[in-house]
Parts: structure tokens; C-alpha cells; sequence
């Protein structure tokens, strides 16, 4: 796992949260929520793709980056923004079939995503939350 820093840098949340040590515990565990439902989008986009899939998962990732940002969530931020950005230029590139390179890069991206999510939970649970 990720030091506790990577995952959530304490300081700065609390100072987001007004020093409100309850809040903060509240919010981070509504963004549990929140993960959940988003890496379930992915996961369902990644699988089925349908129509524009990378935009749907460029917008799921960015979710995840702005939350994981407010909540001063680094390494979450990080893959997050990671993730978006592959899916961006796919995207932008035009297609739904892109080539297996791309497809593996944003799989790669996701499974980063993965990583942070796990720590994050993990997190969460030795804080009690």
C-alpha cells in the first residue's frame, strides 16, 4: 500500500474541511460512494464499449480527479488525471476501434486506477471511516 500521505495528505484536507475532523470523515467516506459508482462505469464502458466509450470514461475519471482533488486525495488525483487524459486523446483521435496499443494503454491507466482506489480503501478502514 501507498503511505497514508500519497493517499490522502491529512493536513490539507482537515484545512479544506475547516479543521472539522467529522466532516472530513464524512466527505471521504461519500466519495467511497461516489469511487464505486465511477469505477463501475468504467468497468461496464471497458467491457461493453458501446458508442464514444472513451469519452464516458474520460468523463468518469474526471469526476473521480475533481472529488479526489478537493478532497487533497494525491495519488487518486493522479491516476485519475491519468486516465483521463489517455482517454482524451483516444477520443479525440475519433473512433471507437482504436488500436490495441491504446485500448492496452487505457487499460493501463485504469488498473492504476484500481491501485489508488484499493489504497484509498484500505486507508479508510484503518482510519475507522
Amino acid at each position: 500500500m501507498a503511505s497514508a500521505e500519497d493517499v490522502i495528505n491529512w493536513d490539507e484536507a482537515m484545512q479544506q474541511c475547516g479543521e472539522d475532523e467529522e466532516f472530513l470523515h464524512e466527505l471521504l467516506n461519500d466519495f467511497r460512494g461516489e469511487l464505486e459508482t465511477q469505477l463501475a462505469s468504467i468497468a461496464e464502458t471497458i467491457q461493453n464499449p458501446g458508442e464514444a466509450p472513451y469519452h464516458l470514461i474520460m468523463r468518469a475519471a474526471h469526476v473521480v480527479k475533481g472529488a479526489a482533488a478537493n478532497l487533497m486525495c494525491g495519488q487518486l488525483r493522479t491516476a485519475a488525471m491519468n486516465l483521463e487524459q489517455t482517454s482524451k486523446q483516444v477520443h479525440e483521435a475519433g473512433g471507437t476501434a482504436a488500436p490495441q496499443d491504446i485500448q492496452a494503454q487505457v487499460q493501463l491507466r485504469y488498473s492504476e486506477l484500481q491501485v489508488a482506489v484499493q489504497n484509498y480503501m484500505e486507508l479508510l478502514k484503518t482510519l475507522n471511516i
